[in-house]
């Protein structure tokens, strides 16, 4: 599309991917922030590193469990109901640590508000990208709404030597909760607009056409509706469960391993930042060239998550500054890229339901983030750093090989059971290389 139109469809199309990105971000980062102001935070509230770590699993246990048990109703929540619920968790959440945590405790109650929050976000902006941006879009949606979590990560750095050092740490919650608040009434404003003219709706009288007509939309929207292989899904959802506790593995202790080995805590800092940066970089290239192939794209992903692997385990293996400098930018930078173009890759074949087939890749993140550092951590406490990093990299190397076997479930499923519209898969840019037949 070209001319006018066409620059007012690429405007609301970048909007709503900022949306989703800035509403990821809003839910992503509490934990973040927790960490980079651990320090202070265990001093005030009097709590120790173990408290942290479970404080931090709540947060993304809670994530996962909503997305479980309450994935489909939030994919049948439209845009500002979904505003309206996430912005009012995240207020709650934000604003409860605020005004009334002055322990532990209250703190793990306030993360798990925060983890909901994040699910009913996360949930939302994946509703939106999955089924709002036009096709040629989508790629580039998830690429830049998944850049939210590095993105957390920079601010959360960000918010320490700024909000933090001058107003103390309560203040940068207090930002996020006020935030929470204004997305909320962005929410229930159209809720309260749509009720008023539903009500004046109502007293218009009933017309036997317009029955006829509601009867019509009855019968299309009752016809059975095409969803994606369970068995290649719930592999993407396990896969992404191992590629995340690697993942969070690696910037949780990253910078850890990085100070053991010789770098000062400012140059950890700044390889933090780096791989980081790179990676928002690299998650919205990918989603670029997505949207400028047929398919293709579990491949990518698979091959992005196997040199994680090779990363991880470089980094246990050659114990010092320059090894960790190289491997941890290029772990962050290509081994931690594939979310937006995973999450991609399963709407895109998500058939009749992208937001559910989205919710199952979702909640294996919000597993492995739970699960990943805990348990990872407990292997450091057992065997050591050196030996934990080779067991990361055995998560990501299980992360890719399961990729690659639902690559071909997906494969198989779209040739026996091809969808309505022909669908290009397999990749290429011209042309794809494979399309499924017509069905019988």
């Amino acid at each position: 599309m070209s001319g006018r139109g066409g620059a007012a469809s690429g405007v609301s199309s970048g909007r709503l991917m900022l949306g989703a990105s800035a509403l990821t971000t809003l839910g992503a980062i509490p934990p973040f922030l927790l960490g980079s102001q651990a320090v202070l935070m265990m001093r005030e509230l009097d709590f120790g590193a173990a408290g942290l770590g479970l404080a931090v699993s709540v947060f993304f246990a809670v994530a996962a469990a909503v997305t479980i048990l309450l994935g489909s109703l939030i994919a049948r929540w439209s845009g500002p109901g979904g505003l309206l619920v996430g912005g009012s968790l995240v207020a709650v959440g934000g604003l409860g640590v605020v005004w009334f945590v002055h322990g532990w405790p209250v703190l793990v109650g306030a993360m798990a508000v925060l983890g909901a929050a994040n699910a009913v976000c996360q949930g939302v902006s994946n509703r939106t990208v999955a089924t709002v941006l036009p096709p040629d879009r989508r790629g580039l949606g998830f690429g830049l709404k998944q850049s939210a979590v590095p993105a957390a990560i920079m601010l959360g750095g960000l918010a320490v030597p700024t909000t933090t050092a001058v107003f103390g740490w309560r203040s940068t919650f207090l930002v996020t909760g006020t935030i929470g608040v204004l997305v909320a009434l962005a929410g229930l404003a159209p809720l309260v607009a749509g009720a008023l003219r539903g009500r004046r709706a109502a007293r218009a009288a009933e017309h036997p056409v317009t029955a006829a007509r509601r009867g019509d939309g009855a019968r299309h929207t009752s016809a059975p509706r095409d969803h994606a292989p369970w068995g290649p899904l719930l592999l993407c959802g396990v896969a992404i469960a191992f590629a995340s506790s690697a993942a969070n593995f690696l910037g949780a202790y990253l910078a850890s391993w990085a100070h053991d080995v010789g770098l000062t805590i400012g140059q950890a800092g700044l390889l933090m930042a780096a791989g980081s940066g790179t990676s928002v970089l690299v998650r919205v290239a990918t989603g670029f060239q997505a949207d400028r192939r047929y398919g293709g794209n579990l491949s990518v992903v698979a091959t992005m998550i196997l040199i994680g692997a090779g990363c991880l385990a470089l980094i246990g293996a050659l114990p010092s500054p320059w090894a960790v400098v190289v491997f941890g930018y290029l772990g962050f930078a290509l081994g931690w890229s594939w979310p937006g173009l995973m999450l991609y890759a399963v709407a895109r074949v998500g058939r009749d339901a992208p937001t559910e087939a989205s919710s199952v890749v979702q909640a294996g993140a919000f597993v492995g983030g739970a699960l990943g550092p805990v348990s990872l951590g407990l292997v450091i406490s057992t065997v050591g750093f050196r030996t934990t990093w080779y067991a990361a990299a055995a998560c990501f190397l299980t992360a890719g090989l399961l990729t690659l076997l639902a690559r071909r479930g997906f494969r198989k499923d779209l040739i026996a059971r091809p969808p309505a519209e022909p669908l290009g898969f397999g990749g290429g840019r011209r042309e794809p290389r494979y399309t499924t037949p017509l069905p019988e």
